[in-house]
């Protein structure tokens, strides 16, 4: 199927569909969450080519070996944070920026670290051109966290992890969320944290395969990718 990148009437038809199909009848509840993930134009995330596959229920590559995470997916975390505005939120891993646009129609106070200058710079252009100035984007290990920056009331990895780092906890608030996959190289469970010491509560949401996130505390450069997310 042929669409134009213009052509934002259509596009803008297929994300309702998108809400209702594949987020509300597969059990997304949260208000903001459908609002903010009808609002955010995934077509303008993805390549020319792959527009018109832009709100199909898959991950879809993107450049340097990442991809942009599933609708579904990408609404499942986003509720995990139990959202309810004004939340400081740490995203691990900018990527095309999709993610950080769905935090911020949610109303969080959105902040993303990507190591790469490229993606970053991409991102940038991008979520600017889109009208999202607010999210505050800076170029490191997403790994180690935000220290200076810290602390968060959440924080969302957008890629895999073969532990949770210690040094990511730690920069929440108490009662604070933390949330990603967390596994081997291949495959992993979304994880949701409660972050409440001594009595952290863990939760697994479901069964996932992200890209590695790369770090000092995630998986070394010579990690081999997973270039598909699956539930």
């Amino acid at each position: 199927m042929s669409r134009r990148v213009d052509d934002e009437a259509a596009f803008t038809a297929e994300r309702a569909r998108m809400v209702e199909r594949d987020l509300r009848k597969r059990g997304i509840h949260d208000e903001r969450v459908l609002r903010a993930m009808g609002r955010v134009p995934r077509h303008r995330f993805v390549s020319p080519s792959l527009a018109a596959s832009a709100y199909a229920d898959v991950p879809l590559p993107t450049v340097e070996g990442q991809t942009i995470s599933q609708p579904y997916i990408v609404a499942l975390m986003t509720q995990a944070l139990v959202l309810s505005g004004g939340e400081k939120v740490l995203e691990v891993g900018t990527g095309s920026g999709y993610q950080a646009a769905v935090l911020a129609e949610s109303g969080a106070d959105a902040w993303s670290i990507e190591r790469s200058p490229a993606l970053l710079s991409a991102a940038s252009a991008r979520l600017a051109s889109l009208g999202y100035p607010g999210i505050h984007l800076v170029l490191g290990d997403g790994t180690l966290g935000l220290a200076e920056e810290a602390p968060f009331d959440r924080i969302l990895a957008t890629g895999s992890l073969p532990r949770v780092p210690s040094g990511l906890t730690s920069q929440l608030r108490p009662a604070g969320i933390f949330v990603g996959p967390i596994g081997g190289l291949f495959d992993q469970r979304l994880v949701r944290i409660e972050y409440d010491p001594p009595h952290s509560k863990e939760e697994t949401l479901c069964a996932c395969r992200f890209v590695p996130l790369v770090g000092a505390a995630g998986w070394p450069e010579t990690a081999t990718h997973c270039p598909k997310e699956k539930r």
